[in-house]
């Protein structure tokens, strides 16, 4: 029996590929999302994007949830939450990640303020591992981030919803359309705001890149979910230039207030 033997030349591009990725690990270690503690790898062993202690702070969105955009509620016999129950949605269903409080409240304060855009990397393995299925299920065709204003993407330097989408497209091998959606209007920080404010707030602040947009299924990315209103508004804009379905995908969102 002959035995095939794989060239000498393939086990060494791969050991040096793996080397040069630990290396550069070790040179530029990667902090944790939630501690921000550095990283440190060994050489034998892949990157590690979150440290061991931090895996128990935080709390991941859970059954029961809101049939509509996915936040958590606390009794299952309730199918929305007090805003979905009250609003008619743009977009088709939404879901989250974890639940905005604690470590990751913190970790998004330092993701978007203090420029520590390494954290989508570990946001966006984790959407995937999460929600892959259920991506793939709604037949995704394009990943849309929600998009900053022309002042707010100067002064913060990146868009964190786009590093998310970005993260998040390359593991699933689903197109980000970067420039699909703009943001045409400057609005008020939507946290200062309350419910009724957030909407009028938001109102015609999108615009489509293209009169028509050929694509049928399409995911929105952001960071935070609160009251839907960034999210419906971005989907209104979308279907109104051709899309059918839009659907949600948050690293995280509040609790849902709710009535039995």
């Amino acid at each position: 029996m002959l035995e095939y033997k794989l060239p000498e030349r393939y086990f060494q591009i791969i050991i040096m590929k793996f080397y040069k990725q630990n290396f550069m690990h070790l040179l530029f270690p990667p902090r944790c999302p939630f501690c921000d503690g550095v990283l440190f790898s060994s050489v034998f062993l892949p990157p590690q994007l979150i440290c061991g202690g931090c895996r128990r702070k935080v709390e991941y969105v859970k059954e029961p949830v809101c049939k509509k955009c996915g936040k958590p509620l606390e009794d299952e016999r309730v199918e929305y939450c007090y805003d979905c129950a009250r609003h008619v949605r743009a977009f088709t269903q939404g879901k989250a990640l974890w639940v905005y409080q604690g470590a990751v409240k913190e970790s998004i304060y330092r993701f978007k303020y203090h420029g520590k855009q390494e954290y989508a990397q570990y946001y966006g393995k984790e959407l995937v591992r999460v929600y892959g299925e259920w991506i793939k299920r709604r037949k995704v065709e394009a990943i849309v981030p929600i998009p900053l204003s022309r002042r707010r993407l100067s002064q913060r330097g990146f868009n964190q919803a786009e590093r998310i989408a970005s993260e998040v497209g390359r593991r699933t091998g689903i197109p980000v359309y970067r420039h699909l959606l703009v943001r045409v209007r400057d609005t008020r920080a939507q946290k200062e705001l309350n419910h009724e404010e957030r909407k009028n707030n938001l109102k015609k602040a999108f615009k489509t890149t293209e009169n028509k947009v050929q694509l049928k299924h399409i995911l929105l990315i952001d960071d935070i979910y609160t009251t839907g209103s960034t999210m419906d508004e971005a989907a209104i804009e979308l279907k109104q230039s051709g899309a059918e379905n839009i659907y949600c995908l948050s690293v995280s969102i509040g609790k849902g207030y709710q009535e039995v």
